[in-house]
């Protein structure tokens, strides 16, 4: 049976919402190796005498560490909406305009909340 009009199974939604919590386990999982690996790291150092370039190194690491974190909260808060939407019995609606989104997209994205065309304009007013 379709949730309300988006055409997709019952069991193609249940898939989903499997694949969605896995892939927020993943996120988070990588998110605290991260973060594991920074404070190992600072306690081997302990004090040691530092170069400047250790510095330069360690904020440029620190930057694309902190850019990463950016991008999976992101995920992770897609993740969250694609999920409640399921909760819903929305999944597989667009959140702006409510048409179905198609289902080559959800397998590819299963946290898509928008079509290509509305991500691409959203991205593109940013």
């Amino acid at each position: 049976m379709p949730s309300q009009s988006s055409g997709l199974s019952d069991e193609f939604i249940a898939k989903q919402r499997e694949r969605l919590l896995a892939l927020k386990r993943e996120l988070l999982a990588g998110e605290e190796g991260t973060v594991a690996s920074e404070r190992r790291l600072r306690e081997e150092r302990g004090d040691e005498a530092e170069e400047y370039e250790d510095d330069a190194q360690r904020m440029e690491q620190d930057i694309a560490n902190q850019a990463l974190r950016n991008v999976n909260d992101g995920r992770i808060g897609e993740i969250e909406r694609a999920l409640q939407k399921i909760a819903e019995g929305t999944y597989g609606l667009s959140d702006e305009s409510g048409v179905p989104i198609p289902k080559a997209r959800l397998d590819v994205m299963p946290e898509a909340v928008l079509t290509v065309e509305e991500q691409e304009k959203r991205e593109a007013g940013q």
